[in-house]
């Protein structure tokens, strides 16, 4: 960002060359977009949640790990490439038909789809940790409406990044693709388009906005009430419209896409969604206001951040009003005033309240406070210094400033505020630079800061502090919102263990709850320190790599890789033997979560595992109807042939897969769960376990023919897939559907060794139940996308 504002200090200004400047405006919005504002409120979430719920874990700490190791080589991949000048330079968003093969030759487009959908599939893992930790690993009695309000921001953030990053990942490969092999999705010669690719992308871009925002303003409704020494105002409210927000969000894409020539129906439908959205914001700013007006608030330092964020996010949610009016848009799009406004709205929407954080729950990392002085400095400065960046920038973009220029006229006069503005920058780094000094000095000197130093009600701070790494030694029951306030002496209580599972345990353990209710259930057994998510991160690195540089048998090894470590770390879950149980409080004993599969952390995850999947599979059906009704260079010269062969097989095979699927499970399920059982007992089940086996190696076997007749269709009945955008976007179904199938041939073929193996059983019938649901989403898929091929040209 300063080497940006250094070159636009002055006029005609030789500091950096072309390239290299379209170079850091690129890796300058790639980094803080995708590097920095999700991954750190991601790594907020997943330490502060299970202390703030009162569990002792996340519910998949492998899949943590994996999550973070996919982010740290998916960055290395992008800095690496900064770092020896072959940097993306077509812009954080990439558009088409600039980052084609065409006008941006090289890997530096290559280097920004790769790195970035690496990194993407460690955010989607991420969302699906937190809303799985969330709904069922919280402290008994903690129903849904004694949460934390930063359990439901991040709750309504992590389904928004379900929804959300699925069409980023699919218009980057769609993308990827295109360069690689020529298949012409926004080629508009070939009936493509290039506006599919601002579809897609701002069906992931304006939600990011939110998903940004939201987890601050979790931070923010956390920390307000400690400092103005009483509840939150408006819980309900709160909730409601960050909830409201969520749905919202995916209602304004086409915002940033008015000059583009979409109808003008469209227009005022955006236009209207994106002042509309104003509507739940207000809400939690009033709220905000209300509870400090209702306190007493001590200004500390926190306290200054927060402060500081309400003064700059509301000056940007202002010109964000401002913009979704169609004419205004029309006048300051592509301007220096969008830039303004869009830093307005995520330095202080995002940045200023993460400070505010750092500040307040570091003493819960650290186990010392921060200088109250040093601090007041930092701010200052930073606040000062962003202030005189951005705030001239509005009227830069007002006196007709484009965006992303890499030099301007004397002429034009805007040398005094281009000037203005990067002294600013350089303020506000010498801020962020004292904020640093203050953050290392703090801990290795600050004084000690005991537990609670701030006076909260919330469950992180019943633990000593710096935090343990098993957090709780017995897991509370929650009563209250605030239970600290409630309870001042819970913490000691947790300590000398006279709360849930406080006995001494010979495993990882944490109460899985009711979802609604906070009854607890089951105790979730959680996995010990294993080596295999760093290696199925890596076999991923190097299959990535591979199609960087265009290697592509290699990268089938490296999937290759990846499938066996995968393979190997499914297989290492579970155990032979059915649940006793545990006794979780004297007289009070549940059934861990391997007993039935219900309250299993790993059917959960596969459902917002699949939602996931659908809302991918909803991009790529997004992109086909686009392409078929608003394209150039439609009707295709040629259509799908009909096959009536493959089709029929395809149809009976993954509909026989999915029936074999279920009946392996509904025999599997032929018993009670309970933790003993008779010997006639045992040996019926472990017969109906037996044939479970078979049905699900028949399924494997129907799903392997579907694979093949799917296979058989793109070779006999699609037209050359370079062709036209028809070609390859109806190819790109099938190859969603054939991927779905072979995954079903896998799960199926796992689970009957399973079965064979004693890891099934009437109790333990979880892995059947997997396999049941992958292949009934899979033959809905199939269906959908055989009679989407086959009928809608028909339609027409």
């Amino acid at each position: 960002a300063m080497l940006i504002r250094t070159h636009l200090a002055t006029s005609d200004n030789a500091f950096a060359g072309h390239e290299t400047y379209n170079q850091w405006f690129t890796m300058h919005g790639t980094v803080m977009m995708f590097l920095f504002a999700i991954p750190v409120l991601e790594g907020f979430a997943m330490y502060l949640l299970p202390k703030m719920l009162g569990a002792r874990d996340l519910a998949y700490p492998r899949l943590s790990a994996f999550s973070y190791w996919c982010y740290l080589f998916g960055g290395l991949m992008l800095i690496t490439a900064l770092a020896t000048g072959v940097a993306p330079s077509g812009g954080w968003f990439m558009y088409t038909p600039l980052s084609g093969a065409r006008y941006s030759p090289g890997i530096g487009a290559d280097v920004w789809l790769i790195g970035v959908t690496f990194a993407e599939v460690s955010a989607v893992c991420g969302a699906v940790e937190l809303i799985t930790s969330i709904l069922r690993l919280r402290a008994p009695g903690m129903s849904l409406a004694r949460m934390p309000l930063f359990a439901w921001y991040m709750l309504v953030t992590a389904a928004m990044m379900l929804a959300g990053f699925p069409p980023l990942i699919l218009g980057s490969i769609l993308l990827e693709i295109e360069r690689a092999f020529g298949w012409p999705f926004f080629d508009v010669a070939r009936g493509g388009d290039p506006l599919l690719w601002q579809h897609l992308f701002w069906l992931f871009g304006h939600p990011e906005v939110y998903i940004i925002f939201l987890p601050a303003a979790g931070m923010v409704s956390t920390m307000i009430p400690v400092f103005a020494g009483r509840p939150i105002i408006g819980y309900r409210w709160i909730v409601a419209s960050v909830i409201t927000m969520g749905f919202i969000s995916f209602g304004l894409w086409v915002h940033h896409m008015f000059t583009v020539g979409i109808p003008h129906l469209a227009q005022v439908f955006f236009s209207a969604a994106s002042m509309l959205v104003a509507v739940p914001t207000a809400i939690q700013v009033f709220a905000w206001i209300a509870t400090l007006w209702a306190g007493r608030p001590v200004l500390r330092l926190p306290m200054l951040y927060l402060f500081g964020f309400l003064v700059v996010f509301v000056t940007g949610g202002l010109t964000g009003v401002m913009l979704a009016l169609v004419p205004f848009d029309w006048q300051a799009h592509d301007t220096q005033f969008v830039v303004a406004h869009l830093h307005y709205v995520l330095v202080g929407g995002m940045v200023f309240p993460l400070l505010a954080a750092i500040y307040y729950w570091l003493p819960h990392v650290t186990g010392r406070m921060p200088s109250e002085s040093l601090g007041k400095w930092a701010f200052w400065l930073i606040f000062v210094g962003f202030n005189l960046t951005f705030l001239l920038m509005h009227l830069t973009g007002l006196l007709g400033m484009p965006r992303r220029v890499h030099v301007y006229s004397p002429d034009a006069g805007w040398d005094w505020l281009n000037l203005s503005s990067s002294i600013g920058g350089f303020i506000q780094a010498i801020g962020f630079v004292l904020l640093l000094l203050d953050l290392y000095l703090h801990a290795r000197m600050g004084r000690g800061a005991g537990r609670n130093p701030w006076g909260a009600g919330t469950l992180e701070w019943a633990m000593p502090t710096p935090a343990s790494d098993y957090n709780f030694a017995s897991q509370p029951r929650v009563d209250s919102r605030q239970p600290l306030w409630d309870r001042p002496a819970l913490g000691a209580e947790l300590a000398a263990g006279r709360h849930y599972l406080g006995a001494p345990a010979t495993r990882r353990e944490t109460i899985s709850v009711d979802v609604g209710s906070g009854r607890p259930e089951r105790v979730v057994v959680l996995p010990g320190n294993s080596w295999l998510p760093l290696q199925a991160a890596a076999a991923a690195g190097v299959f990535f790599t591979c199609l960087l540089f265009k290697l592509y048998l290699p990268a089938l090894l490296g999937f290759a890789l990846l499938l066996a470590v995968i393979v190997r770390w499914a297989w290492r879950t579970g155990q032979r033997d059915d649940d006793q149980g545990v006794e979780v409080l004297p007289g009070l004993r549940l059934l861990s979560h391997r007993a039935g599969y219900r309250h299993a952390p790993g059917w959960a995850g596969m459902q917002f595992s699949l939602a996931a999947d659908v809302a991918l599979f909803g991009s790529l059906l997004f992109g086909y109807l686009y392409l078929w009704l608003i394209a150039p260079g439609w009707p295709p010269p040629q259509w799908l042939a009909w096959q009536p062969w493959p089709l029929g097989i395809a149809l009976v095979a993954v509909l026989g897969a999915a029936w074999a699927a279920g009946r392996a499970r509904a025999l599997n399920r032929a018993g009670a769960l309970v933790p003993s059982m008779s010997r006639a007992d045992h040996a019926s089940a472990a017969t109906s376990t037996i044939a479970a086996s078979r049905w699900l190696a028949l399924a494997a076997l129907l799903g392997a023919s579907a694979t093949a007749a799917l296979g058989w269709l793109i070779a006999a009945a699609v037209p050359p897939v370079t062709s036209h955008a028809y070609a390859a976007v109806s190819t790109m179904l099938i190859v969603y559907a054939m991927m779905h199938t072979a995954i079903g041939v896998l799960l199926a073929g796992f689970v009957a060794c399973r079965c064979r193996a004693g890891f099934v059983s009437v109790q333990r019938c979880l892995e059947p139940e997997l396999a049941r649901l992958w292949w009934g989403y899979t033959a809905l898929a199939v269906l959908i996308v055989l009679g989407v091929l086959h009928l809608l040209p028909v339609a027409q």
